[in-house]
């Protein structure tokens, strides 16, 4: 499936319209699709907000009426794993391996043991993945997620989703202006207190990139976006490049 292709599935994706198996490729594609990331949170906000407009308290009926046929669905019975009365039964002898066999076997192992570094660092990275893919869609999924925009001073956009029932945040950087080689952009939570906290840097913004802040968004009252010197400050640079409000 396309790029183009998977762009036109946020919506099934928001209203749970997908299957299992494009579910899970239009999720690997949304980790690395920062203008997907932000379609997906604005039309879960706005779903939501439908929802709150249009919700209906189920009838008192229902659930007695529910419960009263599940009572009526009879169980399969359970399978029986025993074999018949008088059935062949099959059993299995130990197999005696030759010597050319076993030479097989060690040769096979020792394949294993060469290619092992590189299927670990293949798993890693799968794992990483689908890790990073779990906590967009997770992030996403929150009915108090809030979608937030602004520009970014230089040129460029700037979109945050929270959640402070998830305690966590994406931030989304796109068409940012490239800084030189001495200078990158450092990300920031700000608390009531107006006491900045770093939660990374973003480089020279040499392309769009998505940030996953896993927890110490609760609380926070707005993002900020600086330009700093490579390696970042121990305090924000001011004026900053963009400020948003979170609460």
């Amino acid at each position: 499936m396309s790029s183009t292709e998977f762009h036109t599935l946020t919506g099934p994706y928001v209203l749970d319209a997908l299957g299992p198996d494009e579910q899970a490729a239009f999720e690997q594609h949304l980790a690395g699709c920062p203008e997907c990331i932000v379609e997906v949170a604005e039309l879960r906000e706005a779903t939501t907000k439908l929802s709150a407009e249009v919700a209906m308290a189920p009838p008192p009926k229902l659930k007695a009426d529910v419960m009263a046929a599940i009572s009526q669905v009879q169980q399969l019975p359970p399978l029986d794993l025993e074999p018949a009365a008088g059935a062949p039964v099959t059993v299995l002898q130990p197999r005696r391996f030759t010597r050319r066999s076993a030479l097989a076997l060690a040769a096979a192992a020792l394949a294993v043991a060469t290619s092992g570094g590189i299927a670990i660092d293949q798993y890693r990275s799968n794992t990483a993945t689908q890790q990073r893919n779990d906590q967009i869609a997770a992030v996403l999924a929150e009915p108090d997620a809030r979608t937030v925009h602004g520009a970014v001073t230089g040129g460029g956009q700037a979109t945050v989703v929270a959640s402070n029932r998830k305690d966590a945040a994406i931030v989304v950087l796109r068409d940012l202006r490239q800084l030189p080689a001495d200078q990158t952009y450092q990300l920031w939570l700000i608390d009531p207190s107006k006491t900045a906290h770093s939660i990374g840097l973003a480089g020279h913004a040499t392309h769009d990139q998505t940030t996953i802040i896993a927890s110490g968004v609760t609380g926070k009252v707005a993002f900020g976006l600086t330009v700093e010197p490579a390696g970042g400050s121990a305090k924000p640079t001011m004026p900053a490049a963009a400020i948003l409000a979170l609460a």
